[in-house]
């Protein structure tokens, strides 16, 4: 079909064609390597009953190395055959804003913030700001933003929940520790057909874009702020330099937050699966601790700790994603066997 020249002249088309081979492609080639591996053992226990001794030897030392990576190849296929999130291959939309802890918490935002920016671009995806509220002192009250590549909400989606720091804030002179929270939301990014918005459901307000101390102020009018009347959901976006680009901005984020909010509501299945061991990436839920005195990460849904909180701060987030991915698929097999 990716050969058949009506395909390939349907962008669309082609792109779909090309996204189901993607997936089916992996299972084919372990469904190949699993069937070699099952000829092979069926070979050698035919050789056990050869009249040649070397042979029955061979065949007998070989049979439980063929057994072992027949049960690794079994496992993979297994995972491979899994039920597929829909969104894991779509952009995400990344929204961090601190919560309780005053400055300390823009802080830690901003620090969140970088740690996700240097672990998506560290491994190829493309960070686009949106809109961002900076403070005076360096910090983020509200940063929001694109992460765009191959797959990223499957890397970011266990992501959403309350990330809490305890650490010792600079203007502390009693080297107390204090404790401060921001919260994280991963939206799958909305496709046009996913969300029909319909103009009389939206006002859109401009304004004066501005920084904080008086940074990027802007003398017209290309702040763009979008309300969606029926749902109250209100998008601001005032990073780009147009008025025209800011409000593509916002209307993506505002696609992204009602695509988010209708999959809630009406797919239950997913939101039980999600309220499973990686929590239900609801806001309110405390999904990570980072304690800067003793150099620890822990998150809690997965009883894993890392004292490697530098590292992982400076984008070295693998080991956290892939054990969150891991015990996700271990969830998923035990719901399905």
């Amino acid at each position: 079909m990716l050969a058949d020249p009506e395909i390939t002249s349907n962008n669309n088309r082609y792109t779909e064609i090309s996204r189901e081979f993607a997936e089916i492609d992996p299972v084919a080639n372990e469904i190949v390597a699993l069937q070699q591996i099952e000829q092979q053992i069926a070979d050698n226990e035919e050789l056990l009953a050869d009249s040649d001794s070397e042979l029955r030897e061979l065949a007998e030392m070989e049979l439980p190395e063929l057994k072992e990576k027949l049960q690794d190849s079994s496992e993979r296929l297994h995972v491979l055959l899994l039920p597929k999130d829909p969104n894991d291959n779509r952009n995400a939309i990344l929204e961090v804003r601190a919560g309780t802890g005053g400055d300390e918490a823009a802080l830690f935002a901003a620090d969140l913030f970088r740690m996700y920016s240097r672990y998506a671009e560290r491994i190829g995806f493309k960070v686009s700001v949106i809109s961002a509220t900076e403070t005076d002192i360096g910090g983020y009250k509200e940063v929001v933003a694109q992460i765009s590549g191959q797959d990223v909400f499957s890397r970011f989606k266990f992501e959403s929940g309350v990330h809490r720091v305890q650490r010792v804030p600079s203007t502390e002179t009693q080297g107390r520790i204090h404790t401060s929270a921001c919260t994280v939301a991963i939206l799958p990014e909305a496709e046009e057909v996913d969300i029909n918005i319909r103009p009389e459901d939206i006002r859109i307000d401009v304004y004066r874009a501005s920084g904080a101390g008086g940074q990027h102020v802007n003398k017209t009018e290309s702040a763009v702020r979008i309300t969606h009347i029926p749902s109250g959901i209100v998008v601001t976006c005032q990073d780009q330099a147009s008025q025209h680009k800011n409000k593509a901005q916002a209307m993506k984020v505002l696609q992204a937050r009602l695509f988010d909010k209708e999959q809630s509501e009406a797919d239950s299945e997913r939101a039980e699966a999600r309220r499973g061991m990686v929590g239900s990436g609801d806001r309110s839920e405390r999904i990570r601790t980072y304690n800067f005195p003793q150099g620890r990460i822990t998150d809690h849904r997965i009883n894993l700790t890392l004292y490697k909180l530098e590292q992982v701060l400076n984008g070295e987030m693998d080991e956290l994603i892939d054990s969150l991915i891991t015990q996700h698929q271990a969830d998923l097999l035990a719901a399905n066997t």
